[in-house]
């Protein structure tokens, strides 16, 4: 890892459809069935664009609200790009028509990551700026007392594909915790444990500095499961005191951003994020840096990273 101005600096740089029968016996569209590996299951094509989880658009489909080709939607129905989809009426769009958008959040600890919390407690979404179609997507999560770098787009192809652990995108952390590893140690968590069933280890761990009890790393993670950092350093006999991520893939937390401010990315920072991950751009009409984060809306946020090469 390069080295950084502090510990929670900079990271390194690193169709036609298979259609069910309807209840009538009759197929909802004519023409060839395309092969399964260019189909995906509705439900899953409404959540990646942003409309709800899985199983909410499960209910949404028994209850009559989507439609696929001018016919009911079918549980477990299987879409491709050439269907045409209807919720509530509506058509729905594979990708945003007013345009891909990208927000960078310094998520401050004690916020959480749920659209809703029936707690009333402060949510991510609550401070976001208004969207005229479609809604934000956060891209992962980041639990209640970790703070530092979310990103949150209108694209639900974007989100997904961020996400899924075939893009194999890395995220680094910076972490104080409450004593120092040792060489063994080191090795131990980079290797991996298994933890209550699953496989959990830094792909890279390095030490910062740190004096008296307090002691800082950088760590990165491929996936980052629930709490992994937490765990495997408790695995060590640590407490993670301070946790904050710094980087997902090539996308950094600039250093101006302060807590709880948003970031919108600039235009060619988002051209070079898609060309990465392979998918398509619609950039909005007359796009304008926004606001009082003008001065930095056309400073990149990104750092060079390899090519991504995408399993299936």
């Amino acid at each position: 890892m390069a080295k950084r101005k502090g510990p929670e600096g900079r990271a390194p740089a690193a169709r036609a459809r298979a259609a069910p029968r309807s209840p009538a016996g009759k197929a909802p569209s004519a023409g060839k069935n395309p092969p399964a590996s260019e189909t995906e299951k509705l439900q899953k094509v409404l959540a990646e664009l942003g409309y709800g989880s899985r199983r909410e658009l499960e209910q949404w489909i028994s209850a009559g609200r989507v439609e696929v080709n001018g016919e009911p939607a079918q549980l477990g129905q299987r879409v491709s790009t050439a269907d045409a989809i209807r919720v509530d009426g509506r058509s729905v769009g594979r990708a945003p028509q007013a345009g891909c958008r990208v927000l960078l959040m310094n998520k401050p600890a004690g916020v959480i990551c749920t659209r809703r919390d029936p707690e009333g407690r402060r949510t991510i979404f609550d401070d976001l700026p208004k969207l005229r179609q479609g809604r934000w997507i956060s891209v992962g999560r980041l639990d209640v007392q970790t703070s530092g770098l979310l990103l949150l787009t209108n694209d639900g192809a974007l989100a997904h594909r961020l996400m899924h652990p075939s893009s194999g995108l890395d995220r680094e952390y910076a972490v104080r915790v409450n004593g120092q590893l040792d060489d063994a140690q080191l090795s131990t968590l980079k290797s991996g444990i298994t933890l209550d069933g699953e496989r959990l280890q830094f792909s890279d761990i390095q030490y910062y500095n740190g004096s008296g009890s307090n002691h800082w790393y950088h760590v990165v993670l491929m996936e980052g499961r629930n709490r992994e950092v937490r765990r495997l350093f408790e695995s060590a006999g640590l407490t993670v005191s301070r946790l904050k991520r710094v980087r997902f893939g090539p996308v950094i937390m600039p250093s101006t951003l302060r807590s709880g401010r948003c970031l919108e990315m600039g235009q060619k920072d988002l051209q070079a994020v898609y060309q990465l991950l392979k998918l398509p751009l619609t950039l909005p009409r007359g796009r304008k840096a926004g606001g009082r984060n003008r001065s930095e809306a056309e400073k990149s946020v990104l750092l060079p990273y390899p090519e991504l090469t995408l399993r299936a």
